[in-house]
């Protein structure tokens, strides 16, 4: 009975806000823990382990290598049910293990002392070797902008060096990486392949570069896998992910959850519950590995989470971003100028400077074209750039890739008809036909040679596979994914690394962009600005649970786009003063930048020192308002919606957004939760920084305020 209650306990502190203050255990979601990223070789030289305070994940050494051991240590969970090889390769067809032991009978739960018993097998890849280093940058990242953290993430890295017996593979060097992150329970892991070889090359037809054989998360005694959960314990993301979408897990092309037929003792009838992690992208690498050659597959990034609620489990994930991919953490204020002409640029530069914004992007449809890469317009643009630096402002375009039609010759051919067309927008290049090739390199020179800060790429590689066998860029269909995909890599991680801010409609962040589309149907934004308000706001609320706001972008249309009448434009921008004050106010508010698209940031000087003042706002309070996001309540239309801001290590623990989308003024009693803000038994609210009233927490962390919200219109908190 007392071993229940104590499980009952578990659960109710894991799933749950901690109920009493007192008892509040440090949480490094609120405060930086002081454990470091440790890696320890046991006495014996029998066991090493990977620890960081937040997680552990240990390995047996002989007689071959294999991870017993995955823990979470915030809520106790184990994650490792039976072992499985370390990862695997397919090599001309045939599947080779790397690691891994064999004999264990019983397949729903390991224990240690059942490892003494279990073997290698000679036709597996052997462990050979460890190196411990020190976690070195993946990406060598340049900023040229605002940045919330600036820091590249510490931590420890665990090359493990694997061969094989087999002499036709004697030539082959594997190594499994494993960086662990300093602060948060996260590891990172991927496969290296050396052709040390010097007289034969490998066809490498796949990757997989981690097995887990995980805990079910729920029994059925029927149902086919898709109907039932995946474990939930863990979070996977890899930098292999595209398609157009504002979500990794849409976006995801390589978290693959499997069965386990040797697992006869699960309760399902016909051993379908998903139960294995496999990670490799479905139609890479497919390469010849040439002599000499280097091969790195993805990286796998696993975080360990430790709670169901949706809030906490997108706050661990955003964390995960600010940490791995710290470049997510700028946010330029940038404007999108629709021109005609160069006069049309200087001016928006000049009302930039006036208003406090700090960069413009010369939107589709204007008149810069950076395929140009002709002496003449070279220099055009590179006057433009120093005029625009002159002003402090920084300058780029837009180009589009993917979603266009170049010729037979170069377009992405279809492999069931030998054809164009079919590709994810219909028509599309080939990144590695001779035009796409030309295109990456006419980007590089123009933004190198004319000092482009921002660059805008629409329609960036989506996964299109290529049937070409005479594009240069790749041999055919086999390799023509992994070939495009690294050259788009390596298009973001060399502007990336040149200081140039990369917005991308695609999951690029891992391997160097910095931001995304929040969400939003673009037709949206021809109805009237009444409904645009509220719908923004949606926007807002659904694109933020697991981005942080610096990593979405909405947009705000000052012309006419996708067609509308005048009740859904905002120029002329006096006529309109309040809509565009109150879009600003949602999206700064909100820590996220528009795309304010039209010909101007403003046509008189009331409407200037409007757009002044919400900038000098939004500056004053940045730290805070790039914070991460408490969703309170969903825009409904029908009664108040609201979102606050809180970060537990800076003098503003919150700021409390909230808006009234009806016609009259309306009173209400808030509960705002306050945990994340690390406050315990007190807060202080001042309404736009202005009078204070200091409020008591309840058991929740929560505070109960008192708030009139006037019609149609908005007010704001900041807490300490």
């Amino acid at each position: 009975m007392r071993s229940q209650l104590v499980y009952l306990l578990i659960i109710i502190v894991t799933n749950c806000l901690p109920a009493l203050a007192q008892q509040r255990s440090p949480d490094w979601l609120i405060h930086p823990t002081a454990s470091k990223a440790q890696v320890i070789v046991s006495a014996d030289g029998k066991n090493i382990e990977l620890n960081n305070g937040l997680l552990r994940r240990s390995f047996r050494l002989q007689p071959n290598l294999v991870c017993y051991d995955y823990y979470n240590l915030s809520n106790g969970q184990q994650l490792i049910r039976a072992v499985k090889p370390e990862a695997k390769i397919v090599l001309a067809g045939k599947t080779y293990a790397i690691g891994g032991l064999h004999g264990q009978k019983e397949q729903a739960y390991l224990l240690p002392e059942w490892l003494d018993s279990f073997t290698a097998n000679s036709q597996d890849f052997q462990y050979q070797s460890h190196e411990i280093q020190d976690l070195r940058p993946f990406l060598n990242w340049r900023a040229a902008t605002w940045t919330g953290n600036p820091q590249q993430a510490k931590g420890k890295v665990l090359s493990l060096t694997f061969r094989h017996n087999a002499p036709e593979l004697a030539g082959l060097m594997l190594k499994v990486h494993y960086a662990l992150y300093d602060g948060i329970p996260l590891l990172c892991k991927w496969l290296s392949i050396d052709n040390q070889n010097a007289k034969r090359g490998y066809q490498l037809d796949k990757v997989l570069n981690e097995i887990l054989a995980m805990p079910e998360e729920e029994s059925a005694v029927v149902g086919k896998p898709e109907q039932m959960k995946k474990p939930q314990g863990i979070y996977i993301e890899t930098n292999y992910a595209f398609n157009n979408a504002m979500r990794y897990n849409i976006s995801d092309q390589t978290t693959h959850w499997k069965t386990d037929s040797s697992y006869t003792s699960q309760v399902n009838y016909y051993y379908e519950t998903p139960c294995i992690l496999e990670v490799y992208p479905d139609f890479a690498p497919g390469i010849e590995l040439r002599v000499g050659e280097q091969f790195e597959s993805i990286r796998t990034y696993e975080l360990l989470l430790d709670s169901y609620d949706r809030e906490r489990r997108g706050l661990m994930v955003r964390k995960m971003y600010r940490t791995v991919a710290p470049w997510t953490t700028q946010n330029p204020i940038f404007m999108h100028l629709v021109s005609k002409n160069d006069e049309q640029v200087r001016s928006i530069i000049d009302q930039c400077a006036e208003t406090g914004y700090e960069g413009v992007i010369l939107s589709f449809g204007s008149h810069c074209n950076m395929e140009d890469t002709s002496v003449a317009n070279i220099q055009r643009w590179k006057t433009l750039t120093d005029y625009a630096h002159s002003k402090k402002i920084l300058i780029g375009s837009y180009s589009l890739f993917s979603s266009r039609r170049i010729s037979d010759e170069h377009d992405v051919i279809n492999p069931l008809t030998g054809k164009p067309g079919g590709a994810f927008f219909g028509n599309a290049p080939c990144f590695g036909s001779e035009w796409g090739l030309a295109y990456l390199e006419k980007l590089k020179f123009f933004m190198s040679k004319t000092g482009f800060d921002i660059f805008e790429n629409d329609g960036p590689y989506p996964g299109d596979r290529c049937a070409s066998t005479t594009h240069p860029g790749h041999l055919g269909l086999e390799d023509s994914q992994w070939r495009q995909m690294a050259l788009q890599k390596n298009l973001y991680r060399w502007c990336n690394e040149n200081g140039i801010y990369v917005n991308a409609p695609d999951w690029y962040f891992l391997d160097g962009t910095h931001k995304i589309g929040l969400g939003y149907r673009e037709v949206n934004f021809s109805l009237p600005r009444a409904q645009q308000k509220i719908l923004n706001r949606q926007n807002i609320f659904d694109g933020t649970w697991e981005k942080t706001p610096s990593m979405g972008w909405g947009f705000v249309p000052l012309t006419v786009y996708q067609g509308g009448g005048p009740e859904a434009v905002l120029e002329p921008l006096s006529e309109h003063l309040n809509d565009y004050e109150q879009l600003m106010v949602q999206y700064y508010g909100a820590g996220i930048q528009a795309c304010y698209r039209g010909p101007r940031l403003y046509d008189t000087e009331a409407t200037k020192q409007t757009v002044i003042r919400v900038i000098d706002w939004y500056k004053r309070y940045r730290q805070i308002l790039n914070a991460d996001i408490i969703h309170l309540r969903r825009p409904d239309g029908r009664d108040w919606d609201g979102i606050l801001h809180v970060d537990a290590n800076l003098p503003e623990k919150g700021l409390l957004m909230l808006y009234n989308p009806l016609k009259v003024p309306i009173q209400r009693s808030i509960q705002v939760p306050l945990y994340y803000a690390g406050l315990e038994k007190t807060a202080v609210f001042k309404e736009k920084a202005g009078k204070a009233q200091k409020l008591k927490l309840n058991r929740n962390y929560e505070a109960s305020l008192e708030v009139e919200i006037p019609a149609e219109g908005y007010i704001w908190f900041v807490i300490e």
